[in-house]
């Protein structure tokens, strides 16, 4: 008896075929292309995620690196100084709570850098804003609000400062003054936008001689000097002009040099002429250093006269030499008036400049003796009234 037996095809189930034994072909086939499929998605997610961590690490040796550089910087500046290195080496800091003894100063609060200021480029030699000869008239009424008005850009005190350069110098204007308001007015409107177009750092200073005694010029120049480097120790220039006297053109610079400066060397009152060679009258300038070198100015010339050549010997005496501007630059209109009461010609002025040499080292700017009694700051000047005492009793017998 033959038995016919029917063969069975039968699907072995692949690796991943989550299929029944004997399920029909295609259901495999399908199960098969998902699984390739699912671990292309799996191998793809990897490879992101490989990418990523890579990125990351790249970010942070970078990051690393920028604060290594900066650290390394600051450690070659050096360590932050103390504001009061006393007091600092004094404080108790082992404790998060402890409180530093105090140092009888004002406690100055810290606070977050702000914006950098820009850096201006120094001021030119030669400043481009100059006009050259100017017209000088003093017939005009000159209120001093009206000059006020005219220098907006002038400070406190008569201080200054261009806004668009960095000048070399810090000039201080000083004053001799008793009773020359109008002259002041005049001066004032006439200087400032000068100095202002000569690119200057400056500060004016009236020096205001209290009382009625015999006017002492000289001596309240010598006060002038000491008081402003009190406000202000950066003054380095110092320009002694007399309150008449106005110059005739702004190329007339009013700066220091390397030798003492004598500027007004062509009066109207002398027909626009040097009176004599040694003649440093009127409006001169020396630096901080020359001035000190002369042991400022002489202090008992009391009345007119004599002080201005006394100084031109203490200058030549100490080896320098006067320079001047070129005597159609260094032109002077003078406001015309009357001698000052209490300041009449000096009887001893001939016999003093003959003996600069031996009086010099002991009457000067080491021995002055004052006393301030006011300082008032105005919009356009610095008033500084002092008392500089009497002449001795035997001035008056010449």
């Amino acid at each position: 008896m033959a038995v016919y037996v029917q063969e069975q095809q039968l699907c072995l189930p692949a690796a991943g075929c989550p299929g029944p034994v004997d399920g029909p072909v295609a259901t495999c086939g399908m199960s098969r292309l998902l699984g390739g499929t699912l671990e292309r998605v799996c191998k793809a997610v990897l490879l992101l995620c490989l990418l990523h961590f890579l990125v990351a690490v790249i970010l942070y040796f970078d990051v690393y690196a920028q604060h290594l550089a900066f650290f390394t910087r600051s450690s070659a500046r050096g360590p932050p100084r103390a504001l009061h290195p006393a007091a600092s080496s004094n404080s108790n800091c082992s404790r998060p709570n402890a409180t530093a003894p105090s140092s009888g100063l004002p406690e100055v609060p810290s606070a977050r850098p702000g914006p950098t200021a820009p850096v201006l480029p120094p001021c030119p030699d030669s400043p481009p804003g100059l006009v050259g000869r100017l017209l000088i008239e003093f017939t005009s009424p000159m209120p001093l609000e009206r000059v006020q008005r005219e220098n907006p850009g002038v400070l406190l005190g008569g201080r200054y400062t261009p806004p668009d350069c960095t000048p070399a110098q810090t000039v201080a204007v000083i004053i001799p003054f008793r009773h020359r308001e109008h002259h002041l007015r005049y001066w004032l409107h006439y200087l400032h936008p000068i100095l202002r177009r000569q690119r200057l750092r400056y500060g004016v200073y009236v020096i205001n001689q209290h009382g009625e005694d015999t006017f002492n010029r000289a001596k309240l120049l010598n006060v002038g000097f000491l008081e402003a480097l009190k406000e202000d120790a950066t003054y380095d220039c110092f320009i002694f002009s007399d309150v008449d006297l106005v110059p005739m053109d702004d190329r007339n610079l009013y700066r220091c040099g390397d030798q003492p400066r004598h500027f007004a060397t062509a009066m109207d009152k002398f027909g626009f002429r040097l009176p004599y060679a040694g003649y440093f009258g009127g409006v001169s300038g020396l630096s901080k250093a020359q001035f000190l070198r002369i042991n400022g100015f002489p202090n008992e010339y009391w009345g007119w006269g004599g002080e201005d050549d006394d100084i031109f010997n203490r200058i030549s005496l100490t080896g320098m030499k006067i320079s001047r501007p070129d005597i159609r630059i260094g032109r002077y209109r003078m406001i015309k008036h009357d001698r000052d009461k209490h300041n009449e010609p000096n009887p001893q002025r001939f016999t003093r400049i003959q003996n600069t040499k031996q009086t010099m080292k002991r009457d000067g700017i080491g021995s002055v003796q004052y006393q301030v009694l006011e300082v008032s700051r105005q919009p356009l000047f610095t008033n500084i009234t002092v008392d500089i005492g009497r002449p001795p009793p035997w001035h008056s017998r010449g």
